[in-house]
């Protein structure tokens, strides 16, 4: 293509020429001429622009004396109107004498006469020193720079004859149209000029060319350019480089390239075959094929090889080869693959160990992140202070971890076990790393234990393992466990590298074990407190067969409860509660409102006074302190209240807040009572409603909380439909056995909160064991009354419980005839005991009084409580009501 190209070139004008030495030279030259030309030209203009200056300055200043000296002038300055009597003296004057401009002006430097009229009245303007000057009243005559070029400006006073200053005149010329001289001059200057250019291009052309031709067209930089990379490709870059000729002889040869091939200091002119070159790459190198990055060995290194030919753009036919030493460049990579791998495996091993506060959970983190990335086995042991939730306090000996999680085991190799605690003797190097608080490495072999006692040495070589490394989970200065990690066979040994590592993934998985150990210890107590609050057991009671169970939420005890209260009457109360969130707070916080709501039931309320009662004390409590730094208070408990009655069959409940109720009837129908809903306890608003629903016996109560239904993936709607359908499905278990299928049914996979489920199966009082009789308001009712009440005991086969029946009744009977109101009633209930009611119209609260021996009453409730298992009183719609409950056991 070389040929081929120059007449292309040619036609490609001239700019490859004027990018050449010879045309750079032939450029200097003309502009040498250049340069001379101008500066001839610009000293005749110079001297032109000097003599016009000289004449402007000289023809301004006349003109501007000869007007300021005039007649008249002075005498218009001191008229009142002087622009009317000089602007047309001024104008002929400009244009007779051929100046630009003649401006009189006052004292204060308003002009009155101007070329341009609407300048005239305005200040004068100009440099600052020459207006002072014409203004102070001197002659002057200045050159300036104006906004038309430079100027000269002369200004002569004008005063009266007395020598008083008027004002001024001032004439302005503009140099340039006095450069008449320099048009003159200026043809045959440039003439001149062009001649001399002329002369001197040709001469100029002649030396370019031949210089073109000896420098190959080259510029300056180019050459120098050229230069420097021969330069550098020689002596100064790191790669080794080799020019062939197409016979394949060594044409150049640089520095790195002889060190790296070792070659002779005459190799230059060599053929490649005498080199002594590895026949592989000799076997290249003749070939003249085009070869990228080929690795080759050549003695103990590897390098890298690059061949290109040099036969383009018509340059000789050859090759150029570049070689690169890969050795140390291949060890680097290897170990920067490594040291990625590495701070992948401390990264994921961050992310994952902390990511539970579960003990054994944070223990099987750290052996799957280790196995097998960075062993072959992995073993992690925890004191047992630390399973417990406690700090361990040295000495740790005998060291007797717990083995809390193992992995990468081989089955033919059962040597460690999960879940057993591990001895360890003062000369095992986990007890060495315990005592000095470092990591230990070991390494063993056929012939040396490398530290190792004997027998476990030679045990564990048996089966492969051939290193280890052990660290103390240290946090705080204090031990709680060890991590270990071996080896076996398959792999390299564990090095001083490895410790670092080892190091890393035993602080981190102490940290997260602290406070595991934090957590389990706190999880502990809250759950421990939440036992203590919650019942221990349910009462006994002859209303309803009830049982609850209680499931903690997934992070710890909550503010859920239930409770079974005995209230006279053969009646029952069943409550189920939550206090939001989870915790210590939640969990005291339930106990407190549970302990309320037994206070409050004690007092007999309806349930939806109750709940008032309760709404009003969770106010309280808000008010009293204020809410902790996560805003943590009352408000917000939920609670649910019922009473059933098994005389009447009436089962009364309230709501407050999100509690549940469902119904089943004994023919298996599931009804979910319509209980109106009321704000949680603590928010104010509606006020509270109670329900009332007659109930056959044998109906199944289920009382719960939200945490039953509501899931991570599921919703109440969702969760109440599988509540309907479990209940239909089993009509006839008991409550124990509602419990366990609810909880394996219905309770979601993820529970979002703790759990509270109370299920009772009601039951009716059968009507032969209830008498009731209508009382005369009238004292002498009180024996007869008694007669009766003994009469329906003997029937109920309760001869042994006559006796203090009739006690009771009468000393009932005849405190509500001395402090109650009609009409009065008695009403008899035998159940689990026998219970004796005296209701009459007064709401007045009785109370018991110690009678002295010498007063003749006052014994009666005394002597009630005496003899009763219990008593007390319960307000009705109508009075009160007074009862008594003995034991049929103890009569």
């Amino acid at each position: 293509m070389s040929r081929h190209a120059r007449p292309t070139r040619r036609r490609l004008g001239l700019l490859p020429y004027l990018r050449s030495v010879a045309g750079q030279a032939f450029i200097l030259q003309l502009l040498l001429i250049l340069v001379l030309v101008a500066a001839a030209v610009a000293a005749v203009a110079a001297d032109a622009r000097g003599h016009a200056t000289v004449d402007a300055r000289r023809r301004s200043l006349a003109v501007a004396q000869t007007f300021a000296h005039a007649p008249g002038t002075a005498q218009a300055l001191s008229g009142d109107k002087p622009t009317a009597a000089l602007e047309a003296h001024a104008e002929a004057t400009r244009k007779g004498s051929r100046v630009d401009s003649v401006v009189v002006f006052d004292t204060r430097g308003i002009r009155f006469t101007h070329p341009e009229r609407s300048l005239i009245g305005k200040r004068i303007v100009g440099p600052s020193a020459l207006v002072r000057e014409e203004l102070r009243g001197k002659t002057i005559s200045q050159t300036f720079r104006a906004s038309q070029g430079p100027s000269v400006v002369s200004a002569v006073p004008v005063t009266r004859a007395d020598g008083t200053l008027l004002g001024g005149v001032s004439v302005g010329v503009k140099i340039q149209n006095v450069h008449s001289t320099v048009n003159r001059r200026l043809p045959m200057l440039l003439g001149s000029g062009a001649g001399a250019l002329a002369l001197a291009t040709g001469g100029a052309a002649l030396l370019s060319r031949r210089a073109r031709r000896q420098t190959h067209g080259l510029g300056a930089a180019q050459m120098t350019r050229m230069y420097e990379h021969h330069d550098a490709v020689l002596h100064s870059v790191r790669e080794g480089v080799l020019v062939l000729t197409a016979d394949k002889r060594l044409l150049l040869v640089n520095d790195e390239a002889r060190e790296l091939l070792r070659l002779a200091p005459d190799a230059e002119g060599r053929h490649i075959g005498a080199l002594g070159l590895e026949p592989r790459l000799t076997e290249l190198l003749t070939s003249g094929r085009r070869v990228t990055d080929e690795v080759h060995p050549c003695g103990e290194r590897l390098l890298s090889v690059n061949m290109r030919s040099t036969d383009r753009a018509g340059a000789p036919a050859g090759s150029v080869v570049t070689l690169r030493d890969t050795t140390a460049l291949r060890v680097l990579s290897d170990r920067a693959v490594e040291a990625g791998e590495r701070l992948k495996l401390l990264s994921d091993a961050g992310v994952r160990i902390s990511s539970t506060l579960e003990l054994t959970g944070t223990a099987e983190q750290l052996v799957d992140v280790a196995v097998p990335r960075f062993a072959d086995i992995a073993a992690v042991e925890l004191l047992d202070p630390v399973l417990r939730g406690e700090e361990p306090e040295p000495p740790y000996e005998p060291l007797a971890p717990h083995r809390t999680a193992v992995g990468g085991t081989p089955a033919e190799a059962p040597l460690f076990r999960v879940g057993e605690p591990v001895v360890y003797a003062p000369s095992t190097p986990q007890s060495r790393a315990v005592k000095t608080g470092a990591a230990v490495l070991l390494q063993a072999g056929p012939t040396s234990t490398g530290g190792w006692p004997a027998g476990e040495a030679r045990r564990l070589l048996d089966h492969g393992i051939h290193s280890l490394i052990t660290v103390p989970l240290r946090f705080r200065g204090v031990t709680l466990g060890l991590a270990t990690f071996w080896r076996a066979r398959h792999r390299a040994p564990f090095d001083e590298t490895d410790l670092a590592i080892a190091g890393e993934l035993a602080v981190r998985t102490a940290v997260s074990v602290d406070n595991a150990r934090r957590y389990a210890r706190e999880h502990a107590m809250v759950t421990a407190l939440q036992r203590t609050l919650l019942p221990g057991g349910l009462p006994e009671q002859g209303a309803a067969q009830v049982a609850a169970h209680y499931l903690p939420a997934p992070g710890g005890a909550g503010g859920s409860w239930f409770d079974v209260i005995p209230l006279p009457g053969a009646r029952v109360a069943l409550v189920v509660g939550k206090v939001a969130g989870q915790g210590l707070h939640a969990a005291a916080t339930m106990g407190r409102l549970r302990t309320a709501v037994q206070n409050f039931s004690a007092r007999d309320v309806p349930p939806d006074e109750l709940l008032s009662h309760m709404d009003e004390l969770v106010t309280r409590l808000d008010l009293e302190h204020d809410a902790d730094e996560h805003g943590t208070r009352v408000t917000g408990a939920s609670c649910l209240y019922a009473i059933h009655d098994s005389v009447s069959g009436q089962f009364t409940v309230a709501r407050a807040g999100d509690p549940g109720l469902a119904l089943v009837r004994p023919d298996g129908t599931v009804d979910i009572p319509a209980v109106p809903g009321s704000p949680p306890l603590g928010q104010g608003g509606e006020p509270f409603r109670a329900v009332a629903l007659p109930l056959p016996a044998a109906s199944r109560l289920v009382l719960y909380t939200s945490g039953l239904l509501e899931g991570h993936d599921r919703t109440t709607d969702t969760g109440l439909g599988l509540l309907r359908r479990t209940l239909a499905a089993e009509p006839d278990l008991d409550p124990e056995e509602t419990c366990r299928s609810l909880f394996q049914t219905v309770l979601p996979p993820r529970p979002s909160d703790d759990v509270a489920l109370l299920v009772a199966r009601t039951r009716l009082l059968d009507p032969e064991n209830v008498a009731e009789w209508d009382v005369p308001f009238d004292p002498a009712a009180v024996a007869p009354q008694r007669s009766a009440c003994a009469r329906r005991l003997r029937a109920w086969d309760l001869e042994d419980a006559v006796c203090t029946a009739e006690l009771i009744i009468s000393e009932l009977i005849t405190n509500a005839l001395r402090y109650g109101a009609p009409p009065l009633h008695i009403r008899l209930l035998r159940g689990r005991g026998l219970i004796c009611e005296v209701s009459d119209g007064s709401s007045t609260a009785p109370h018991m009084r110690h009678a002295t021996t010498t007063d003749e009453g006052g014994r009666g409730l005394f002597l009630v409580a005496q003899f009763a298992q219990r008593w007390g009183t319960r307000y009705t719609a109508d009075g009160k009501v007074i009862w008594a409950e003995t034991s049929l056991d103890d009569s």
